[in-house]
């Protein structure tokens, strides 16, 4: 039991002893005590003046007295208008620090094989163009949730649909077909996804300039794009791909397969991976063939041009395209058909889509749409929808080639933490294979952290140097304290001051040793609160709060000087649970902790 849970029911007797009144847990109200008053837990005493029929002053004191004198884990208290501020008693703090420190996987729920099944679907990349930085954002956003669900007890499936079909992936086929000379990865040392990219970049090079020749010639946008040759060539290229023609599938085969390897080396440098990959060259038919069904029972109508279209008036929205004139699916006809595949595939509980709010529209149509064809699981998708990522000179264009490179974004990281260690020259008697991998796990944890520290739901903007800074609110300075702990755990050892597995109560604790036990205790708390909310910046951001209080702490008190041994053992043990701590919590992020830095 928690000292909050022993306090409370202390509280909920206490209520009926000195008011007469059944009071139940749920409406005690404790809560951290803010920093500038002296006390661990605050009470809110206003609920309880209708049955103390007293001020609110008067009400605190009745309550503070009899927790003082029936509930030995409160030492005292004081009252600040109708705030009741607790203090615990100081063999509290021990016994708990004995208990989190003794507790396997500290924080975190185990799955069973009663544990409800999660899926969450993240990265979603279209095989036209590299990952970027907005897929960065994606990618890391996915993995922590699926690692934050995980630690709640669920079962998670990590899963990613390739857009691998569509008038984008037409374009740089297209554009290969044109101009490519038969260019390949292995021709050009080039990754797959970029040069596949740089096609896609061509393609829209060449056609805005066709658009404008036919603007010049009187014509007006609308016109000149209806009359474009190119557009022309990659729509019947769709249509020939979705028709089954030998020449063009055997052309998209290869060049996805350049890029799928290009997405397995970029994965790779981010540290995520996936359970199950989807392709929508799969899925878009078992999609078509549900809006057909939804046609023939009367959900969805054909207009006069043969396209499909669902009615959603009755839920104050539009009309829906779901089939184009000429037969080919749009995204939502997909989406219908992978969600189907992967119910079939998997004893789902909960479905989870990682994906950017501008596509807040897109999924609640398409919860409507499965509701509509009868499919249980269509009312309670889950849209986890993500602001954008900016850089400080404004947005990223695909088309344009204006995207921050996944890859070259890492790379630089990597170099920048690199430098850093250079300068400092931290690393200088390391073995350069270890200095390698120093650096990327800081130059890496550096991002994801600049990256998941940021409520999810908000736009962000991406600054590179700010977010490798050692201090502050950064990846690198939790790191660095991860591995300035390591470093004492390690110098004790040395010194045979092996940590204690267990302290006795009567050993004296300092209030700032106080505090990081209650920071501590609050870790399962807040896990829990991710899951809840879907948000790995309440961990980031807890675990920034753990290591500032640890830095001041550690440069206030002295650890393996200090000559008392209970003392010693006291902030050895409190070191290595906090260190336990923000390991976990960072692997919640994706994040890697170095044992040296």
């Amino acid at each position: 039991m928690s000292i909050e849970q022993q306090i409370t029911n202390a509280i909920v007797t206490g209520i009926q002893t000195l008011y007469g009144v059944d009071t139940s847990a749920e409406q005690i109200q404790l809560q951290k005590t803010k920093k500038e008053f002296k006390g661990h837990l605050t009470l809110v005493v206003f609920p309880f003046l209708k049955m103390s029929k007293k001020s609110p002053e008067q009400t605190a004191q009745e309550i503070g007295e009899y927790l003082v004198s029936h509930e030995p884990s409160v030492a005292c208290f004081n009252i600040i208008k109708g705030f009741l501020n607790l203090t615990v008693s100081p063999y509290c703090w021990v016994t708990l620090l004995n208990e989190i420190s003794c507790t396997e996987a500290y924080g975190t729920t185990p799955v069973t094989e009663q544990s409800p099944l999660v899926m969450i679907e993240y990265s979603s990349p279209n095989t036209n163009k590299p990952l970027h930085l907005g897929h960065v954002r994606n990618n890391f956003l996915g993995f922590s949730l699926a690692e934050i669900i995980k630690a709640n007890g669920y079962k998670v499936v990590k899963t990613n649909i390739v857009n691998d079909r569509g008038i984008h992936i037409c374009k740089s086929m297209l554009a290969w077909l044109k101009w490519g000379n038969g260019e390949t990865p292995q021709s050009s040392g080039k990754k797959g996804d970029h040069l596949i990219g740089e096609y896609y970049v061509l393609f829209d090079k060449h056609y805005k300039q066709e658009l404008k020749d036919l603007e010049s010639r009187g014509l007006t946008r609308e016109q000149a794009e209806a009359q474009s040759s190119y557009m022309h060539e990659a729509r019947k290229m769709l249509r020939n791909w979705e028709s089954g023609d030998e020449a063009i599938v055997t052309l998209w085969r290869t060049m996805n397969s350049w890029v799928y390897s290009g997405f397995n080396e970029t994965y790779k440098k981010m540290g995520v991976d996936f359970d199950k990959i989807y392709y929508e060259s799969d899925t878009y038919l078992v999609g078509k063939k549900e809006v057909l069904r939804g046609v023939k029972e009367g959900i969805f109508y054909r207009r006069d041009d043969e396209s499909v279209w669902a009615d959603l008036k009755e839920d104050e929205l539009d009309e829906k395209l779901l089939l184009r004139a000429d037969g080919t699916s749009v995204y939502i006809t997909q989406d219908i058909g992978t969600a189907k595949l992967r119910f079939d595939d998997y004893p789902i509980d909960k479905m989870v889509y990682v994906v950017g709010n501008e596509q807040n529209y897109h999924f609640q149509v398409l919860s409507i749409l499965l509701d509509k064809l009868g499919f249980d699981f269509g009312k309670d998708l889950v849209h986890f929808s993500y602001g954008m990522v900016e850089l400080p000179e404004g947005k990223m264009k695909s088309r344009e080639g204006t995207v921050v490179d996944a890859d070259d974004l890492i790379d630089e990281m990597v170099q920048t933490a690199r430098e850093i260690s250079q300068e400092l020259g931290k690393l200088d008697e390391l073995a350069p294979d270890e200095v390698e991998n120093i650096v990327r796990i800081v130059g890496l944890g550096s991002l994801k952290y600049f990256i998941l520290k940021v409520d999810p739901r908000k736009n962000m903007t991406f600054n590179p140097r700010e977010s490798i800074d050692l201090n502050g609110n950064t990846g690198s300075f939790i790191q660095y304290t991860y591995a300035r702990i390591r470093s004492v755990l390690r110098k004790a050892k040395e010194q045979e001051l092996s940590c204690p597995g267990k302290l006795p109560v009567s050993v004296p604790i300092s209030g700032k040793e106080e505090n990081l036990i209650q920071l501590l205790a609050a870790y399962p708390a807040i896990v829990r609160e991710a899951g809840e909310a879907y948000s790995p910046a309440l961990i980031a951001n807890y675990i920034y709060d753990l290591v500032k209080e640890y830095n001041q702490f550690y440069h206030d008190f002295s650890i393996l000087r200090e000559e008392n041994p209970e003392l010693r053992n006291l902030r050895l043990l409190l070191s290595s649970s906090i260190a336990t701590v923000i390991k976990s919590g960072m692997g919640l992020l994706g994040v890697e902790v170095p044992e040296r830095m």
